[in-house]
């Protein structure tokens, strides 16, 4: 397995859950970890976790649907670190309502956070990689790209539609040594439930520092192999086989 000490990542969303998760998880892998979400006190929180581990930290507070705070972060994290192993396009919102009620802007929120934004990170994040012969870009779906519920149509088409980005970023990026990883996670003890008047039972959600680590797993396979997707639930979902 590659060792993932000194490598340097990119993290969208990492001000709370998977994404801090995440953050946790790399920098105790000994990466230079460069944390980027909308949330400054979030952001803060997470670099206060980190302090002390082996891997470095830096904050970066962006609209990650601002092509020009995107460049800005891709020059942040090579000024700070010289090179960008991984990117994980993980920031996400959702508007919980039904067709009839969703408003375009809403819509049009929604798209931009979870679809738009992971285009941009990856096209701004793949020049730097073919440059430096190779990196490693996963994005962060739901089983929401995998199956439909009411009142959740724009967060549905957003993960729907990164599936097939990760899959032509996997393509494209082949030549290059530019792997690319669609993951899958079930229901997580997160924020993201705490907005809905009915929310899954607790016990049926998992700990997102396990997601964490199975996204670290597959960032750390040899070179010439990719997981090109990863699905992870908790045991108890029962939506799944």
């Amino acid at each position: 397995m590659m060792n993932l000490a000194g490598k340097t990542a990119i993290v969208t969303g990492s001000g709370s859950g998977l994404g801090r998760a995440l953050a946790i998880a790399l920098t105790t892998a000994g990466c230079n970890t460069v944390c980027v979400d909308i949330n400054a006190s979030g952001l803060e929180e997470t670099a206060k976790m980190a302090e002390g581990l082996p891997g470095s930290v830096a904050i970066i507070t962006a609209d990650v649907t601002d092509a020009e705070q995107v460049d800005l972060v891709m020059k942040e994290a090579l000024d700070s670190f010289g090179r960008l192993d991984f990117l994980i396009n993980n920031a996400g919102t959702d508007f919980t309502l039904p067709v009839s009620e969703l408003t375009i802007e809403q819509w049009d929120r929604v798209i931009s956070v979870n679809l738009r934004a992971p285009f941009v990170f990856s096209k701004a994040a793949m020049a730097i990689m073919r440059q430096q012969g190779g990196g490693h870009i996963v994005n962060i779906s739901s089983t929401a790209g995998k199956r439909a519920w009411a009142n959740a149509s724009a967060y549905h088409a957003s993960k729907w539609g990164l599936i097939g980005l990760t899959r032509a970023v996997g393509v494209e990026g082949r030549p290059y040594n530019i792997r690319a990883t669609l993951v899958v996670p079930g229901g997580m003890q997160t924020a993201f439930f705490d907005r809905l008047e009915e929310k899954p039972d607790p016990r049926n959600l998992q700990d997102p520092g396990a997601v964490a680590q199975a996204i670290l797993n597959v960032l750390s396979m040899p070179e010439g192999s990719v997981v090109q997707e990863l699905i992870v639930t908790p045991l108890t979902e029962t939506s799944w086989p």
